[in-house]
């Protein structure tokens, strides 16, 4: 597993991180065979968000592993706060709470990084400050970053806030490539060519900010896989057809799509099966060739101008 590193910061990550979304309906022993498969695969890095199962995901991750201090030293944890039920929140006292919600489920005194799940439309940027204050000077979170968020989103929080925001994740998948094809059909009068994130692949390039794709194998907003989808023959057939001169996978290209982009982003895969999380982690160190990266993203039905 190839590592990379954040900005601004001195965090050594796996390329590949994994999402614990879903860990809450799995049972301790499948969670412990969870996670220690992919710290066997090289990850280190393991996501999570206070909503996740409500509360469920965090408390049985670190059940499922017995918590201490050495083997909290060989992780990155990341959460995420600010989505409540029918709303969100990102006051003051509801960031303090929610770190703390997730400081006590993972059995742990600090998260590595800490992301502002979602924008919050009555966002007060002096109290998202405040927070991010406390907790940094407190030592509970180390660093920090957002979810979802355009450029100017990011700019207000720049505006107040003192610490850099490193991290930004946004749906990514070769099926869901917005905020690549506007950046490819500049000045066309066509969808493809809407820009409707405000330039944010470019813009986190510029600010050095990592991308962490969610979602890597879902098309729509989590309808579901397009891997082996009937919906998707073209795209698969072209997939398998570059698996087949690799050796490799399915789920190992699809990775390896996304990782061949410059801008050196860190997928997040939510399986909660073994074989796809070493199937995925084999993406590490492959590098797609621009052929193949422009041939599946023309098989997954986009055009060039």
């Amino acid at each position: 597993m190839e590592n990379i590193k954040f900005s601004k910061c001195d965090l050594e990550a796996s390329q590949i991180s994994l999402g614990c979304m879903r860990i809450a309906e799995l049972n301790i022993q499948d969670i412990s065979k969870l996670v220690n498969t992919a710290l066997d695969e090289g990850i280190n890095f393991f996501d999570h968000a206070d909503i996740y199962g409500g509360g469920q995901s965090e408390s049985k991750f670190s059940q499922s592993i017995e918590m201490n201090p050495g083997l909290r030293e060989k992780m990155i944890l990341q959460s995420k706060c600010g989505i409540r039920e029918h709303s969100f929140d990102f006051s003051k006292e509801h960031i303090l709470d929610s770190v703390d919600g997730s400081l006590k489920r993972l059995k742990t005194d600090y998260l590595d990084i800490l992301l502002l799940h979602r924008p919050d439309a009555l966002v007060e940027p002096e109290q998202v400050a405040e927070a991010l204050c406390v907790l940094k000077e407190n030592g509970k979170v180390k660093y920090f970053g957002v979810s979802n968020q355009n450029p100017m989103q990011i700019e207000l929080l720049n505006k107040f806030v003192k610490q850099p925001i490193i991290i930004n994740q946004l749906q990514l998948s070769i099926t869901n490539t917005g905020m690549i094809d506007s950046g490819i059909n500049v000045n066309m009068e066509i969808d493809s060519g809407i820009n409707r994130d405000g330039s944010i692949l470019d813009y986190c390039r510029l600010k050095e900010i990592t991308i962490q794709p969610w979602s890597p194998f879902q098309y729509g907003f989590m309808e579901g896989s397009f891997l082996n989808n009937s919906k998707y023959e073209e795209l698969n057939k072209t997939i398998d057809i570059i698996a087949a001169s690799r050796n490799e996978t399915n789920i190992t290209i699809a990775i390896a799509w996304l990782l061949r982009h410059p801008a050196q982003m860190q997928p997040i895969i939510g399986t909660t099966n073994v074989t796809r999380v070493r199937e995925s982690c084999r993406a590490s160190g492959i590098k797609l060739t621009r052929k193949e990266w422009y041939d599946i993203y023309l098989a997954a039905g986009n055009k060039l101008p």
